[in-house]
């Protein structure tokens, strides 16, 4: 007999993510989708995406149809789906970006309750990123940074939240307040670079699905460390990588490096 498929709910059925991660779903060995969500009002709202499976705005309904919730929507309504699956007991795996520090506190402290997963960026290849710009910060601290990250001209928020994130790691490194820093993008007479300074430049043109570059400098050679995704499916497949090492796993705040082993 076949092993049973896992239940996954996804938040933001109808946008970019959510679809691609529906897809996958449809033909995934382990998991299968449960339940679509959008907004109230939605357009899209009582259209089919499987199977006896119409998108709905029975945030409670879906989560007794799921095992796990995957949510990339908005920063106001991922804390909404958080607090359902709190109440419902259910993990939840967080792709949201935009949200600010008191609003990552708020999911941080969720992991008291259930178990959690919250990244700007669930490709493998980003994480790998992650884990080398930490080792390069640590080795090359004399060394200028910058961060440039390129998106698609409909993204609603910027720096990227995986730009951020490696700005944090540079910042955590050198025992930097990333507030003080950071410089997000220059103009005008800015006068010469300040030691310390870690630069933050956003890009927003046509279809580009993602691009992170983070730059080492120092008189007489530069490090770039360098990620482009060609296809959302390397986020979707690893947020439903995510949405299964969460179930059954007690509650916390874990992260995709505990999910990819690195």
């Amino acid at each position: 007999m076949s092993e049973q498929r896992i239940g996954i709910a996804v938040a933001g059925a109808a946008g970019r993510m959510g679809q691609v991660i529906i897809g996958l779903l449809k033909e995934h060995p382990r998991a299968c989708l449960a339940a679509a969500l959008e907004r109230s009002g939605h357009p899209d709202l009582g259209r089919p995406v499987g199977p006896d499976i119409l998108i709905t705005d029975d945030l409670a309904g879906a989560l007794q149809k799921a095992a796990v919730l995957i949510d990339f929507t908005t920063p106001a309504a991922t804390l909404e789906h958080l607090a359902a699956a709190k109440k419902a007991g259910r993990p939840i795996v967080i792709g949201t970006t935009g949200l600010s520090p008191e609003e990552m506190e708020t999911i941080r402290a969720a992991g008291r309750e259930i178990a959690l997963l919250a990244s700007p960026n669930m490709s493998p290849g980003v994480n790998l990123l992650f884990r080398l710009t930490a080792e390069a910060a640590s080795r090359l601290k004399d060394y200028q940074v910058e961060i440039v990250e390129a998106h698609h001209d409909r993204k609603v928020d910027a720096p990227s939240g995986t730009a951020l994130r490696l700005a944090e790691i540079v910042a955590a490194d050198r025992n930097q307040d990333l507030k003080t820093a950071a410089v997000y993008g220059r103009s005008g007479r800015c006068g010469p670079r300040p030691d310390g300074e870690i630069g933050i430049h956003a890009i927003r043109v046509a279809d580009v699905v993602g691009e992170h570059t983070v730059i080492f400098g120092a008189a007489g050679e530069r490090l770039e460390l360098h990620h482009r995704a060609t296809s959302r499916q390397t986020f979707a497949t690893g947020a439903i990588r995510a949405a299964l090492f969460l179930v059954d796993r007690k509650p916390g705040f874990y992260s995709m490096a505990e999910v990819l082993g690195i």
